[in-house]
């Protein structure tokens, strides 16, 4: 089986790959059985995007060779922006294309059990934890094409384990894209145990611009009883890349919580699922997205939370920004299942276009299959308000800068509400760049 791509990618490519990296056997047989599932399944079928021609298989590498990091001075300059570099006690991971580059866990934290470290390390040196969760409560294998693929052909990524009673300050993953020859497979796995807590910020950034690269990434975060995750991301990754990413939450434990913060700037063709599943009585959910396309690229974001548990919460808020000839679908999700009684579904989904060749559709979608329940929902589709840019310009500020302010304007409503501070500056930074 080639998957169309120039390098080889059979069975026996992947048991040497295993191989290589001292994987257990579990991990090989998934890998082995996900390949030969991926034959059969179809592709998922986004609402109303169609992706049939859309490069999800075609790569020219399956990894490459880079350098470990001496000193994070080694990263460029648009890398260290994202890092705290002055703080010597940060917990930080960093991955260039599949490469473990530098890592930096506290000794106190080793103490406690936490465990944070790269995802294949992870699998050989803590294989009965790692295979308890891979795959099993958030995303599975045969759900379609790209989740199989993705089982198959993990190269990168991170573990994050909390055990119960601990509580740990800010962790960064960054995941720096730097080879025009390579795909990505990015594994993300966060168990947070009972009474624990951890906020988790994650940036993928490109700092080359492939023709036709494949990334296709996905994350799991588990949460015990009374657990909390705070799971932040900026997406940046370039034109040249098309991008499928699934980012899943399991609130497994009675009052848990799993907030997502995402600012999901990435400039060419991205499928993006975020999906938070409640099942414990009284878990909280709430996503929070800042988006915005420019150029030709089509993007696709299905958000949802669906309630297993009674009283369970869930918050959905989205704004997006055209411009150019780019285009996007918004779907949100709030499913109530049977069962789930005082549980409370709540969504905001908002696009702005800036041009007249900017597209862009918002879909609320409430699905309820119990009684006595709360939920609501509000969308919006527009183009900027000319009167607005008229007020500004009559004030003698220019249109591209009054155009500025008005999208500031729309996005700050989100970006003002992320949990996270880091986020936010890092998503006005990149707001700013995209917008000029």
């Amino acid at each position: 089986m080639t998957l169309g791509t120039k390098l080889s990618v059979d069975q026996e490519y992947l048991k040497s790959f295993s191989e290589k990296h001292q994987e257990p056997a579990w991990l090989k047989d998934l890998r082995l059985q996900a390949l030969e599932q991926a034959e059969d399944l179809p592709m998922p079928k986004p609402d109303k995007t169609k992706i049939t021609n859309w490069n999800f298989t075609s790569f020219a590498k399956h990894t490459v060779d880079t350098e470990p990091l001496s000193s994070l001075e080694d990263l460029t300059d648009e890398v260290k922006a994202l890092i705290d570099v002055e703080n010597e006690d940060k917990t930080l991971y960093v991955q260039r294309d599949q490469t473990p580059a530098y890592l930096s866990l506290s000794q106190e934290l080793k103490d406690k059990g936490v465990i944070f470290t790269d995802i294949l390390t992870a699998a050989r040196e803590h294989s009965d934890l790692v295979e308890k969760y891979f795959m099993k409560d958030g995303v599975k294998v045969d759900e379609h094409k790209l989740t199989a693929l993705h089982a198959a052909l993990v190269n990168g990524g991170a573990f994050l384990y909390v055990p119960k009673n601990v509580q740990v300050g800010p962790v960064q993953a960054v995941y720096v894209h730097e080879s025009n020859d390579t795909a990505l497979f990015n594994h993300v796995l966060i168990v947070a145990e009972d009474h624990s807590s951890v906020t988790y910020v994650e940036n993928y950034i490109s700092t080359v611009n492939p023709k036709d690269a494949v990334f296709n990434i996905i994350s799991e975060v588990i949460t015990g009883d009374n657990a909390s995750v705070t799971y932040g991301a900026v997406d940046n990754l370039s034109s040249g890349v098309t991008t499928y990413v699934n980012r899943r939450g399991a609130a497994r434990g009675r009052d848990s919580k799993i907030e997502w913060a995402l600012g999901l700037m990435n400039d060419g063709d991205t499928i993006s699922e975020n999906t938070t599943n409640l099942y414990g009585d009284g878990t909280y959910g709430d996503t929070k997205t800042v988006v915005v396309g420019r150029g030709e690229q089509t993007e696709n974001f299905t958000t949802q939370i669906i309630h297993f548990g009674k009283a369970s919460e869930g918050y959905i808020l989205k704004h997006g920004v055209m411009k150019d000839s780019a285009s996007s679908i918004f779907n949100g999700i709030g499913k109530i299942e049977h069962g789930a009684s005082k549980a409370n579904a709540e969504q905001e989904s908002r696009v702005l276009m800036l041009s007249e060749k900017a597209r862009g559709d918002a879909n609320p979608i409430l699905l309820i299959d119990e009684d006595d329940v709360t939920a609501g929902h509000a969308a919006s589709v527009g183009r900027v308000d000319p009167i607005q840019l008229y007020y500004l310009m009559s004030r003698g500020i220019a249109k591209e800068e009054a155009e500025r302010l008005v999208i500031y304007g729309f996005l700050a409503p989100v970006v003002n509400e992320l949990p996270i501070e880091g986020v936010k500056k890092q998503l006005v930074s990149v707001i700013e760049r995209k917008v000029k």
